[in-house]
């Protein structure tokens, strides 16, 4: 039975962009791999950590939301762990609720980006 998960982890902020995308698509591609769909991506880019970890005070944010079987979320993060340049993570399992609220945030997004702007007037 699969399940919806969010899982959001940080990068290190000493990479290059190419490298950010590098460790990104390592994890995408781990999780399509092991029978993941992938249901959103969100890169939220370098930004300050609330406190120090491992002497640094920025990284960079990283969500996935994704379909998978509970057995996968074990070994996703026993990848993070291997993987040097993750700083931090969390992976959590998304309730009924969760999942509308994203849904209806996603689709406000859409909605706002797609009108256009009417250029205001100005009265003489």
């Amino acid at each position: 039975m699969q399940k919806q998960y969010e899982t959001v982890f940080i990068l290190t902020p000493v990479l290059s962009e190419d490298q950010v995308k590098e460790a990104v698509s390592k994890f995408r591609d781990y999780l399509k791999n092991n029978g993941a769909e992938i249901v959103y991506e969100n890169n939220w880019g370098l930004r300050k950590l609330e406190y120090p970890i491992q002497k640094k005070s920025t990284g960079f944010y990283y969500l996935i939301e994704f379909k998978s079987d509970p057995q996968l979320i074990k070994k996703l993060e026993i990848e993070y762990k291997r993987d040097e340049r993750v700083i931090r993570f969390l992976t959590t399992l998304l309730d009924k609720h969760a999942i509308a609220y994203n849904e209806k945030k996603r689709t406000e997004k859409k909605d706002t980006s797609e009108k256009e702007v009417e250029p205001t007037k100005k009265e003489n």
